[in-house]
């Protein structure tokens, strides 16, 4: 489902804001999917790649639109980091998240690591609380299923103790989801445009 060519299209809606140039009509089908765009950059030791931006909709979106929103949003809005800047591109790695198969568990461990994404909804001091990792972030973060839920729960704002006794008093509801996913770096993505 995701593919290779979206996230050129990703690429090429970057290049276009930054250099001020249309846009090439995307070769991919315009189907709706919940969708995520994310970006890494190459760490300073070249090894690792650091989060540089992480933005989508649960909502179904057409494919066409939704990229062209969310690679920008994701580049430039991710209000956890400054805009990504025209020097930074060529570290940079986009990947796009086709979100598929939602699914309400009772049990909030009902999930496999590098299988679900999963988002958790709950209420705390009065809020509604709510956040969700996509299925590669437990591997990429190397956690096990507590850790995945006491991050999620402390990203979502809850600021206390987060113990496996603690996290089933919350009342977490979880949905697990998967993903078709697609990357491309940079220097491939200058390969595949001939530049």
């Amino acid at each position: 489902m995701a593919t290779t060519d979206m996230c050129v299209y990703v690429f090429d809606t970057l290049m276009s804001h930054f250099h001020h140039t249309p846009v090439d009509p995307p070769v991919f089908p315009n189907q709706a999917f919940p969708l995520f765009v994310t970006f890494h950059k190459e760490s300073t030791r070249g090894e690792d790649h650091e989060l540089r931006g992480c933005k989508g909709t649960f909502s179904p979106r057409q494919i066409h639109s939704g990229l062209a929103e969310f690679s920008l949003i994701s580049a430039l809005k991710d209000t956890r980091f400054p805009p990504v800047t025209p020097a930074e591109v060529p570290k940079l790695q986009c990947s796009v998240s086709l979100l598929t198969d939602f699914e309400e568990r009772d049990d909030i461990h009902d999930w496999e690591i590098g299988t679900h994404g999963i988002i958790i909804d709950f209420y705390h001091g009065g809020r509604s609380l709510s956040a969700t990792y996509l299925p590669e972030v437990a591997p990429e973060q190397e956690w096990n299923k507590h850790q995945t839920l006491a991050s999620l729960v402390r990203k979502a704002g809850y600021q206390g103790h987060t113990s496996d006794a603690v996290l089933r008093t919350l009342g977490l509801k979880l949905t697990r989801y998967q993903s078709s996913q697609s990357k491309l770096s940079f220097k491939e993505y200058k390969k595949l445009k001939g530049l």
